[in-house]
């Protein structure tokens, strides 16, 4: 019987394809099942099997190669420091950014691609502002990821924004209004949807977090959902007598939880865009019915700025500049008020 040649421990060498691999134990590690087993560090293309063997000594000396921290880890390290600092407003954008780039939190920094990273900004952004705030998360974490070495911090500079459209919001006619009217009352609630935020203003994330415990119908007002800004989360939103008894439907039949809405984003969205196409609205965005609801107050009622600014929960009546968007018809019947005396 042939004795061992080399002793425990000193490692071998073995052969793959036309080089030969150094191999050594460095350490154990307990099974799951039971017992240990080796934990062997390699080293492979040696022509010779002795050049392999002479190598091990070596081998054993090296320090493994640590691992490159996740693109997650960064974030904890920004959030837990810089992010402080902003203003809530900005805390609210930034987070909502690092949530669509959910598919890179467990990448290693140092295997992001400038494509990888162009890819999934692209899927989950596509307007100008959304995108903008996913590069700035992006280039905050890469910063902090460079200084240690990890990886090259101007990565995210090649993420290009898109060309930023300043056109004008639409507002829904009064026809389309008429038309959501006439589909809730034939028992279609999800028309309650664009009614709701075009009569009190609320923003689409408000409306998805909207509990019975936050609406008060005897003194016609919600509390508790603002959202953004320090006006919008502390003032109320206002409710006109005609919308009540769309919000008593919709007390009835709320979630067990206490929402409005079943707590699904897709859904919400699905229901929202259904109710227009049931009732042969034009497909405008829910923000839309925000402006909307401004455009009616300042034109069509002609009600006075302070009065729309509280409504709206603005800080300032010089918001009405960008939410109220009245047609050449509104012009001329405001022309036609200055009469010849």
């Amino acid at each position: 019987m042939k004795g061992r040649t080399r002793p425990n421990g000193s490692g071998t060498a073995y052969k793959r394809g036309k080089t030969w691999t150094a191999r050594v134990v460095v350490g154990w590690k307990e099974c799951p099942t039971g017992g240990f087993t080796p934990v062997y560090r390699t080293k492979g293309g040696f022509l010779r099997k002795k050049d392999a063997l002479d190598y091990i000594p070596t081998l054993k000396q090296e320090k493994p190669k640590a691992k490159a921290p996740k693109l997650i880890d960064y974030w904890t390290t920004y959030h837990d420091g810089e992010f402080q600092q902003l203003s809530k407003s900005k805390q609210t954008a930034y987070s909502g950014a690092w949530k669509k780039l959910s598919t890179l939190y467990y990448r290693p920094v140092d295997q992001l691609t400038v494509a990888e990273i162009r890819e999934n900004v692209s899927r989950v952004a596509s307007t100008y502002y959304t995108v903008r705030d996913c590069k700035t998360v992006l280039t905050r974490l890469f910063a902090l990821a460079g200084a240690d070495g990890w990886c090259n911090k101007d990565l995210p500079s090649y993420i290009v924004l898109p060309k930023l459209s300043e056109k004008e919001r639409q507002v829904f006619a009064d026809t389309e209004q008429l038309n959501l009217w006439k589909l809730y009352e034939s028992g279609d609630i999800r028309a309650a949807i664009p009614l709701l935020m075009i009569y009190t203003g609320m923003m689409p994330g408000e409306m998805q977090r909207l509990k019975v415990d936050n609406i008060d119908l005897d003194n016609r007002k919600i509390t508790g959902i603002g959202m953004k800004t320090k006006v919008r989360k502390e003032s109320p939103v206002f409710m006109p007598n005609d919308i009540l008894p769309v919000v008593e439907d919709l007390i009835s039949n709320a979630q067990p939880s206490g929402y409005l809405w079943p707590r699904n984003e897709n859904k919400w969205y699905a229901d929202y865009y259904a109710a227009l196409e049931a009732s042969g609205c034009r497909r405008l965005e829910p923000y839309c019915c925000r402006h909307t609801t401004a455009t009616r107050l300042a034109v069509t009622e002609n009600i006075a700025p302070q009065t729309i600014r509280r409504m709206m929960r603005w800080s300032t009546a010089k918001m009405l500049d960008r939410y109220a968007h009245p047609d050449e018809a509104d012009v001329l019947e405001a022309a036609d008020t200055m009469k010849r005396e």
